[in-house]
């Protein structure tokens, strides 16, 4: 994803690896003591746009100026959902993950990824305290990821279209809506959250606290909800250029969406507008996570701290279209985007706070009130239920 371009920063700053006894060869399932010895190469699982290295757009390649910087060679594997990340990490052959909230905590109890030493990535205190120790990147007590970048999920409607606007999520669940077969929803398991978040305040009989700590009552509720919806459904997306598409041409005209959707399409169709409905919402914020089995954990360690610099988040978070972690990034940003932080919500902790970001659900609940959460794998499955 990208919008507006963004001239590369080159590095200047040498991170200095410490040099211990021996190098690590693997993490081994622990966090890192202390730095060793870059092993010369770093294999990735990313999100298109997390590891630009100047092949798709020459003026983003933050990739090379690491490389040339630390000397690890890096090699990425795009997925394109955060199913398939954590497929790919089940092979054991990557170094790390940009993991979303959906797949984390899978991760983490698979063991496919080991805890981070957050000391050795110097730019870890410069991140928004927001995205730290959160249900998505941390158990037990340990930190397991760092924070890279954050949005929310709006409501965006064609306002030429959609004539009153929408401030409830309630508008894409009406079951005589009159936009039937124009309303689009994100596809994936963890949307079941959505429809629960809407049902924390319509059905307050429920209980609900937690989209992503449901007992078996209330997940059944959230999925009765959607499987009514289906037939409203025109298209489910899961990649941003149909979703795009379809508002600008107008097949689809209530539902969910990104900013960086949202920003992309107006300029096409002057009638689109976005909402942060009065429920809230549910939101996205990615973790780079270090493989049990990495076998370049040191040249991990180096990228996580490099990702986080300022200069090089500014350069992330312009061509993806989010919120960068470090809000030190906005200063540069600022000098050729005007407004675009405060448009993506990067320093407001209170929005941030209105946002349930994506979170692996649990027998054992997230929230902590107890061990009778519906898990992950029974989302999955009722998923493909709801979708038929």
């Amino acid at each position: 994803m990208k919008t507006a371009r963004f001239v590369a920063f080159a590095a200047t700053v040498a991170l200095v690896a410490t040099a211990c006894g021996s190098d690590a060869t693997s993490s081994g399932g622990k966090a890192l003591d202390k730095l060793g010895t870059a092993e010369k190469q770093l294999n990735l699982v990313i999100w298109a746009g997390y590891a630009e290295d100047g092949s798709t757009d020459k003026t983003q390649n933050w990739v090379g100026p690491f490389t040339q910087e630390t000397g690890c060679a890096v090699k990425s594997k795009t997925a394109a959902t955060s199913d398939e990340m954590f497929s790919l990490m089940q092979t054991g052959q990557y170094d790390g993950v940009s993991a979303s909230g959906d797949s984390s905590v899978r991760m983490i109890d698979a063991g496919l990824v080991a805890p981070v030493n957050t000391s050795l990535v110097k730019n870890y205190a410069d991140l928004s305290s927001f995205l730290k120790d959160q249900p998505y990147n941390s158990s037990g007590g340990k930190n397991y990821g760092i924070p890279h970048g954050w949005g929310a999920n709006y409501l965006m409607y064609n306002s030429k279209v959609v004539t009153t606007p929408p401030d409830s999520w309630g508008a894409v669940f009406d079951a005589n809506s009159p936009y039937k077969g124009k309303i689009t929803a994100y596809d994936a398991p963890i949307y079941i959250a959505d429809a629960a978040l809407y049902l924390k305040s319509a059905k307050p009989e429920l209980g609900i606290k937690d989209p992503y700590s449901l007992t078996q009552p209330q997940f059944d509720a959230a999925v009765a909800l959607l499987k009514a919806q289906h037939g409203l459904i025109g298209e489910y997306w899961n990649d941003y250029t149909k979703a795009q598409g379809a508002f600008e041409q107008g097949t689809s005209v209530l539902g969910t969406t990104w900013q960086i959707i949202y920003n992309l399409a107006v300029a096409n169709n002057k009638d689109l507008k976005t909402v942060l409905p009065k429920e809230g919402s549910t939101g996205w914020s990615d973790t780079w996570m270090i493989s049990s089995k990495a076998k370049n954990v040191n040249c991990m360690y180096l990228w996580m701290d490099y990702i986080t610099r300022p200069e090089v988040q500014a350069q992330v978070a312009q061509w993806f279209g989010e919120a960068p972690a470090n809000p030190k990034a906005c200063d540069i940003i600022e000098k050729t985007t005007a407004g675009f932080c405060d448009q993506f919500k990067a320093k407001d902790e209170a929005f941030a706070k209105a946002i349930h970001f994506w979170a692996t659900p649990r027998k054992k609940c997230l929230d902590g009130s107890g061990n009778a959460c519906v898990p992950f794998s029974d989302w999955i499955k009722a998923w493909t239920e709801i979708k038929g």
